[in-house]
């Protein structure tokens, strides 16, 4: 990274910020309160909020939202008649899955191989403290010449709602010119990215009905109705021969304008196995950021082990479909409640629950706060231009500021490029991918300020 003050002093405060991802990873913060403490995410909200104060933010304040869990907010006043700019991030984080597979344990943030492992660290606990440091590196050098606010949700992972409902009944709150939303990432390791568009979606339950009980499939077998083969053929209805998402009435032709992604490089960062063929059809940028896809995320059966000779009675699947830009979120809800009741078969009885939505998300990338970000990673990351680049995953609150506040300018970046495996066993964080964000993202609020 060429030199330059700001820079010297990310460098300078990044042994402390790693520090701090510790203490803020160590929380097991997941906003399922079935399975995890409501204790540790309470605690990781009182952390952010006490960090905010440190930095003489001012209404510092746990918010409490309607889905039960608490999101952290907070302001530092700038110059008098400068703009306003909008920081998020997310506290809460997925479950660790397995914990006896990481390689370390997954609340303890430990370095290894020039990267720094643990939960959270990327996705989204590493944006707060990208944050931080973005804010602290402009104090050091002439002061923030912005007004921020902070926002800090603490459900985004669940996809609750909790925060954008939040928003709603208090529009005023996170007023701002431009959000810069740190739950994003870079394309590829060292490729400066903004992410200008999101896929949303929704999730559903299926229940299929056939029997009043578990039948002896000996005895029965060959004219009862099986519940789970009924289940498997309507989930196979959304595929096609070649893995396309096949929804009545859903669009699956659209194309993607932006950034290529090669196919194999996909197989590498998908770690697809060998031998096995990617799905649908397209271009991959088409597939993952342009287009539906949609995924059996659950399904209620007998398991292996212990597994009886029975015709099930009932069976159950949960469904997760993601919804490219153009398409509106609640009609693909619609779109695909349908076409599980029409492609249920043998008059099994079919149920189905909605338990979540999101709208996808577009940005305008003609505004002055991407020339401004443009700039800042041209110096961040010498060398290298700045790249648009979609996402096929939601962040529901997106379309809720994009409604609340039409003329503000929002830009997606973050730390969860594919090496850091969000979601996955072993999540990590490159810390020089940190470094280089938070210079961007300071450079970004300097130059935003002057244009």
């Amino acid at each position: 990274m060429s030199s330059n003050p700001v820079a010297e002093t990310v460098a300078s405060l990044l042994p402390g910020a790693r520090a701090e991802l510790a203490e803020l990873v160590a929380f097991r913060s997941v906003a399922d309160f079935d399975r995890f403490p409501r204790s540790e995410s309470e605690a990781a909200a009182n952390w952010i909020a006490d960090a905010l104060r440190a930095e003489d933010f001012q209404d510092v304040a746990l918010l409490d939202t309607p889905d039960g869990t608490q999101s952290v907010y907070g302001y530092l006043p700038g110059p008098d008649g400068a703009r306003t700019v909008l920081l998020y991030a997310h506290y809460d984080v997925q479950p660790p899955l397995d914990e006896a597979a990481w390689t370390t344990p997954p609340f303890e943030l430990t370095e290894r191989d020039g990267r720094w492992y643990g939960r959270g660290s990327a996705d989204c606990k590493g944006a707060v403290v990208m944050h931080l440091l973005a804010l602290r590196a402009l104090k050091a050098n002439g002061g923030v010449p912005v007004h921020v606010k902070v926002i800090v949700e603490g459900s985004e992972e669940q996809g609750t709602g909790g925060l954008e409902r939040y928003a709603e009944q208090h529009p005023e709150l996170l007023t701002a010119d431009t959000v810069v939303i740190g739950d994003a990432g870079n394309f590829r390791l060292g490729l400066p990215t903004v992410t200008t568009s999101l896929r949303g979606m929704t999730m559903m339950r299926v229940r299929i009905d056939t029997l009043e009980g578990n039948l002896h499939s000996g005895q029965f077998g060959g004219a009862a109705p099986d519940a789970l083969s009924a289940l498997i053929r309507v989930l196979d209805s959304l595929r096609a021969e070649d893995g396309s998402t096949t929804v009545d009435g859903l669009t699956d032709d659209t194309r993607w304008d932006g950034l290529h992604y090669d196919e194999a490089q996909f197989r590498q960062d998908a770690k697809v196995l060998d031998g096995v063929g990617l799905l649908g059809s397209g271009s991959v940028a088409d597939r993952i950021w342009a287009r539906p896809a949609v995924t059996v995320l659950g399904i209620d059966c007998p398991p292996v082990v212990g597994a009886t000779p029975s015709i099930q009675a009932s069976a159950r699947a949960v469904l997760g479909l993601r919804v490219p830009p153009g398409v509106d979120a609640a009609e693909a809800t619609k779109l695909l409640q349908a076409h599980l009741e029409d492609h249920t078969p043998w008059g099994a009885w079919v149920s189905t629950e909605h338990i979540g939505e999101g709208q996808p998300f577009s940005a305008d990338t003609t505004s002055p706060a991407y020339a401004a970000m443009a700039d800042a990673m041209a110096v961040a990351y010498p060398g290298q231009d700045m790249q648009y680049a979609g996402q096929g995953g939601s962040i529901p609150l997106c379309n809720t500021l994009a409604s609340l506040y039409p003329q503000a300018e929002m830009l997606l970046i973050g730390l969860s490029e594919p090496e850091a495996q969000i979601h996955a066993i072993d999540e990590s964080v490159s810390p020089e991918e940190l470094e280089r964000l938070s210079v961007a993202e300071a450079l970004f609020l300097r130059n935003y300020a002057a244009g």
